[in-house]
């Protein structure tokens, strides 16, 4: 039997191919947009994987580092590194902000790391592509190569400058942004030091304070005037574990004789995911679902038009005799043919359009394959229109 569906697609085969163009771009910003929620999930677990630490202890009952502010006395980290299990303990700043070189600014964050030595210190960037790891006490960075900057540029970040003398990849915060790596003293005082006239307006009401003035407490002022110039926090203590120790049973440990608050690394994981990314998630869940329905109505619009435009066809087949479920597969197929032409198109164009855009965008082979099929069972539904119509045609119809 003729099949109708190839005849008619034959037959308008330019209304079908830019139908199923203008399907296949809405599949290619649904893909995109399921990809740059997996871009999130992986940016969260990439910066924990780049932290090389497995227990991160941060300020009591908070969600530190990441997720909320964190403040930590920095000599904490030896009260934490003579713990049973700790194998090493440093500390770490992060905070974003925008570096700047010359006029131009990116938004980064910028990470403070303890001294020591690469690959067994945490919080050091793991690998380079090019250049050196930080090898002095001050003044020299190591960026992602997503900031733009190259080896030798100066950057600024807030009152001094940085030479950069080496480069990494994919070494970025839960959100998207490049990291820049710094020593930890400089780290402080970008995050921690007052501006010197808020230092003097500080010593100013301090000084003019009876509290600090009284008879028998020589040296109280100086103390506090002292303490109000220097930075001595961090926001977050890296742990890793000696071999034989588990991270629950450490963490257990710290908690009870330190009491301060730690994460395992699955427990870090689940506050990313589950608080940072949250809302965004759901976001990116609603416009998949418009965009779900919009596929939908443009797939049933379009088949309906087309076979109304087939109505005496429809009829003189139902007039010799052809079954229903013949009548209604052939519109089926139809509905198929342009959900694979539009899924098609959907897939090349968002594989080409990914690396275009500002954040990670990771489209993953489990996605596709659920898609293609999401995208068959909406052309299923959306033909039911049209086979309802297409069912009540009148054979008379043939002959009038």
């Amino acid at each position: 039997m003729i099949s109708l569906a190839g005849r008619d697609i034959l037959h308008a085969w330019g209304k079908f191919v830019f139908t199923g163009i203008g399907l296949g771009l809405l599949i290619g910003v649904t893909l995109v947009m399921a990809g740059v929620y997996r871009g999130m999930v992986d940016d969260g677990k990439a910066l924990l994987d780049n932290s090389g630490a497995d227990l991160w202890v941060v300020q009591k009952d908070t969600l530190g580092p990441y997720a909320e502010p964190s403040s930590l006395p920095d000599d904490a980290y030896r009260a934490v590194l003579a713990m049973p299990g700790v194998a090493q303990a440093a500390n770490v700043t992060y905070l974003t902000m925008q570096a700047r070189k010359g006029s131009h600014d990116i938004r980064s964050m910028v990470v403070g790391i303890a001294p020591g030595e690469f690959g067994t210190t945490p919080g050091w960037p793991p690998y380079l592509v090019a250049g050196r790891q930080i090898t002095r006490g001050h003044y020299e960075a190591v960026a992602d190569a997503a900031t733009g900057f190259r080896l030798g540029d100066s950057i600024a970040i807030r009152r001094n400058h940085y030479t950069v003398v080496g480069l990494t990849r994919r070494m970025v915060s839960s959100s998207g942004d490049p990291m820049i790596f710094i020593p930890l003293k400089d780290a402080q005082e970008a995050q921690f030091l007052k501006d010197n006239d808020a230092i003097w307006q500080s010593r100013r009401r301090t000084t003019a304070n009876p509290a600090f003035n009284r008879p028998g407490t020589p040296g109280l002022l100086d103390a506090v005037l002292a303490s109000q110039s220097t930075n001595t926090f961090v926001n977050a203590v890296l742990v890793t574990l000696q071999p034989g120790h588990t991270p629950e049973d450490v963490a257990a440990s710290i908690r009870r004789w330190k009491r301060l608050t730690v994460y395992t690394r699955a427990q870090m994981e689940a506050i990313l995911i589950d608080k940072l990314i949250a809302t965004s998630a759901k976001q990116i869940a609603m416009f998949l679902m418009i965009l779900a329905i919009v596929s939908a109505a443009i797939v049933a619009f379009i088949i309906y038009s087309l076979t109304m435009d087939k109505i005496r066809e429809i009829a003189v087949l139902k007039l010799i005799g052809t079954r229903n479920r013949t009548i209604a597969s052939m519109i089926v197929q139809q509905a198929l043919a342009l959900g694979v032409i539009g899924f098609v198109v959907g897939k090349i164009a968002a594989t080409f359009s990914a690396p275009l855009f500002p954040k990670y965008v990771l489209l993953v082979p489990s996605d596709s394959i659920a898609g293609f099929f999401a995208v068959l069972a909406i052309c299923i539904l959306a033909s039911i229109v049209a086979i309802r119509m297409a069912l009540k045609v009148d054979p008379a119809e043939a002959i009038g």
